[in-house]
């Protein structure tokens, strides 16, 4: 899920949210959370939810199915 992970990294830093803060909020380690974000591991659904919520968007937007809001920083590109 390559474009989950652009889009996780994409959200975080439109918000300029350290890792960290975020890995807490959604009771992950900071370790599982980068691994999303590197495309080297796979959210289960559950934890998916939670990312959606925590950034606001629907889980088409954060999947890549639809395209994230405009104001989410989509034109970072890591």
């Amino acid at each position: 899920m390559e474009q989950l992970a652009k889009n996780l990294l994409a959200l975080r830093m439109a918000r300029k949210l350290p890792r960290e803060k975020v890995s807490k909020a959604l009771e992950l380690s900071a370790k599982t959370y980068e691994r999303y974000e590197k495309n080297v591991r796979d959210p289960s659904a559950p934890v998916l939810v939670k990312l959606a919520d925590y950034y606001g968007v629907t889980l088409d937007q954060l999947v890549g199915r639809e395209p994230l809001p405009e104001n989410t920083g989509r034109k970072f590109q890591p």
